[in-house]
């Protein structure tokens, strides 16, 4: 085995929401007319293997039980994905919560969150191993990708307290013996220009490799400022990745790299509730000047081939740096200021063997995270600062196993004990408070082998997410917040068909929430945590890969969420049998794709969501959406010219309500560009 280091919506927009969604969720319907307009499956060819490694070790990706979407690196780059909020819709049960600034955002896996402010996910990132604790950094450049896997439903056994719903794991190509170099550069909407570039090559043949690449994008806003004249919202970002792979002896690998994330960013797309749409008369300013960096070695060694030792050593480094407006007046009456620094060592030991057909890990984790925070809100002539160090770590022990019990039947199980600690040293009055939790993480699961192109499995396991404390309510009081636990129970399937041109999965949940983490908003500059809700969540996710022949391909997919609180009181109100914020029921996608032998292709996709409720009451919505967007393009030689068009009709999306409602979070418009890439 090789192992690689909403006001509501019309009736027309709900109807066009409902029929692509409902597409979605039945796609042997368009299985089937794609197959006629094919004009048959004879002179198909099959559709590739994918290899994941959701559990640490690479397998099959219709081997793991797990609910898992992939998009691997060829599609990031020719669909134009850039960043991780692009994924929503084309990962089914993926999406953010509505906030708009660049290099801040909380995921929403399975209808669970993280509030922001908590400075924990519950989805957690990992970027060649290395992962991200908090929203603060959560994002990536997607740059020189070879694949991106969504590993939906807890995943604490294996990956800990940030990924109780989920992980989203991004691969880099690999650093070896095949040099390779790509440069792309963007024109577009808005005076967008854009450059990314990426190489690869060996310095010492089988010894030594090195890998750079980097993008930089411009581009103005779409936010009319009547009281300056000018446009707010513009992006100006660059990232940069460096790596250098030594491999000693052929045992032996070292991988040392590094990134780096640059935000100059003007304000976030946000407006007043109830005025003009993309308009402010702002006479504050606004601006993200946030920046991320990251050091990591990776660390590996074959004692046998069925004996191996791996280390991740990562460091991550975050400032988040940005001004809000929140009064969109020219006096100041409202504003919110950040000015905190992350600091976050982890460490990753792991043992991985064979034992007979079975397979095993067991492995200790521990991090640390030294805290800056401040924040300071203005309301009304009166301003509100808070600052305090956060210190936080963990440590764990966790082991993983992978036990065939007969030529049909396997079974899987592992645990992970994990102790926690938040530790609040407030700077501007009050005491040092520190709050110790121990976790038990277990996961058990069986797969069935029903046929050799068909898998059924059933599993169930447990998701924790750390407690914490209130920063931003009380300069003298800090409340705290509880740990939030899951216990998820699913089944799916998982196969081939039609030849291998149509590869498929399914997946059925239901989830059991306890001390439920809600972020409550009364006004600008003012998040409070509860820990008090009990939630259920329940759902399922369709996956289908579609070869069609003849220079067709389908790929389309749908997930179904309903989480909603069984018990949450807070104060006098009373949200039971409400949605959690920020989770849409549906979402989805479902896109065509034509490759020519000429050399020119063709795609059109559909990706969208319903509403999603933005505070606890469900009063306030983002409504949902379908957006359309194509590209074209012609391949000569080592030359690619496209066209693209993003979100065609010039959907609006926007989230109403934000920051007590009193923030509108408006969604991007239609994007039109031509980008040109050279390739070696």
């Amino acid at each position: 085995m090789h192992h690689p280091d909403m006001h509501h919506t019309t009736p027309t927009r709900h109807r066009a929401i409902l029929l692509a969604l409902s597409v979605l969720a039945c796609p042997s319907l368009m299985l089937g007319a794609a197959e006629d307009a094919a004009g048959g499956l004879g002179d198909a060819t099959t559709l590739p293997p994918v290899m994941i490694t959701a559990d640490k070790i690479e397998r099959r990706l219709e081997r793991v039980p797990v609910s898992v979407a992939v998009i691997d690196g060829f599609d990031v780059e020719q669909a134009g994905i850039t960043r991780l909020d692009q994924l929503v819709g084309r990962m089914p049960g993926l999406s953010f919560q509505p906030f708009g600034q660049a290099g801040l955002q909380a995921p929403v896996m399975r209808g669970v969150t993280a509030p922001i402010f908590s400075y924990s996910t519950s989805v957690l990132l990992l970027v060649d191993g290395v992962p991200t604790l908090t929203a603060q950094g959560f994002d990536n450049g997607l740059l020189d990708v070879d694949r991106v896997e969504v590993l939906r439903g807890p995943q604490s056994t294996l990956y800990g307290r940030n990924a109780e719903s989920g992980v989203i794991a991004v691969h880099s190509k690999p650093m070896d013996n095949v040099s390779r170099a790509s440069v792309s550069a963007d024109v577009g909407s808005r005076s967008k220009q854009a450059l990314r570039f990426a190489a690869s090559h060996p310095l010492i043949e089988d010894r030594l490799y090195a890998s750079i690449s980097g993008s930089w994008l411009k581009q103005d806003g779409f936010i009319h400022n009547i009281y300056s004249g000018g446009m707010e919202d513009d992006r100006d970002h660059q990232d940069l990745n460096v790596g250098v792979r030594w491999t000693p002896q052929k045992a032996t690998g070292l991988v040392l790299r590094y990134t780096r994330q640059r935000y100059d960013d003007g304000s976030n797309p946000w407006g007043g509730v109830g005025t003009p749409r993309a308009k402010v008369e702002s006479g504050s300013p606004s601006d993200n000047h946030s920046l991320g960096e990251t050091f990591s070695l990776t660390a590996s060694h074959e004692f046998t081939a069925a004996l191996r030792l791996r280390s991740i050593s990562a460091y991550n480094d975050f400032r988040d740096r940005a001004r809000h407006d929140a009064d969109f007046r020219p006096a100041l009456l409202a504003s919110i200021e950040r000015d905190s620094h992350l600091r976050t060592f982890s460490q990753e030991l792991r043992l991985e063997g064979e034992w007979g057909r079975a397979d095993w890990l067991v492995g200790i984790y521990g991090d640390h995270g030294d805290n800056d925070l401040r924040n300071l809100a203005e309301r009304f002539g009166t301003a509100y600062e808070y600052t305090a160090e956060l210190e936080t770590e963990a440590l764990a022990f966790f082991t993983h196993w992978n036990i065939p019990l007969t030529d049909t039947w396997t079974l899987i199980a592992g645990g992970r004990v994990e102790r926690t600690s938040s530790e609040l040293t407030p700077q501007t009055g009050g005491t040092q408070r520190k709050k110790d939790w121990t976790h038990f993480s277990p996961k058990l699961a069986l797969q069935y082998q029903i046929t050799p192109a068909h898998q059924w499995y059933v599993s169930g396991s447990r998701g924790i997410r750390a407690g914490g404390y209130n920063v931003f309510v009380s300069a003298l009081d800090f409340p705290s917040f509880e740990p939030e636990e899951i216990w998820s129970y699913e089944t799916g399937l998982k196969g081939w068909m039609l030849d291998q041109r149509l590869r498929y999965s399914a997946a059925v949940y239901f989830m059991d929430i306890d001390d439920m983490q809600v972020m409550l908003q009364p006004g600008p500059g003012v998040n409070y945590i509860a820990s008090a809700a009990k939630a259920e969540s329940k759902g399922f996710e369709i996956d289908v890969d579609y070869l069609l022949g003849g220079g067709w391909q389908l790929k389309t997919g749908v997930a179904f969420n309903d989480t909603t609180f069984d018990r949450f009181q807070d104060g006098a109100a009373n949200y039971k049998d409400k949605r959690n914020p920020f989770a849409p029921k549906l979402s989805g996608h479902i896109g065509l794709r034509f490759d020519a032998r000429q050399g020119w292709y063709a795609q059109a996709g559909v990706t969208g969501t319903s509403k999603a409720y933005v505070d606890p009451a469900n009063v306030y919505r983002r409504e949902g959406y379908a957006v359309v967007n194509l590209v074209a393009g012609y391949q000569l030689g080592d030359w690619e010219i496209a066209a693209y068009a993003n979100n065609v009709a010039d959907e609006t999306y926007d989230a109403n309500g934000y920051q007590g409602n009193t923030v509108t979070i408006y969604s991007p418009p239609r994007e039109i560009g031509l980008r040109m890439t050279w390739r070696l």
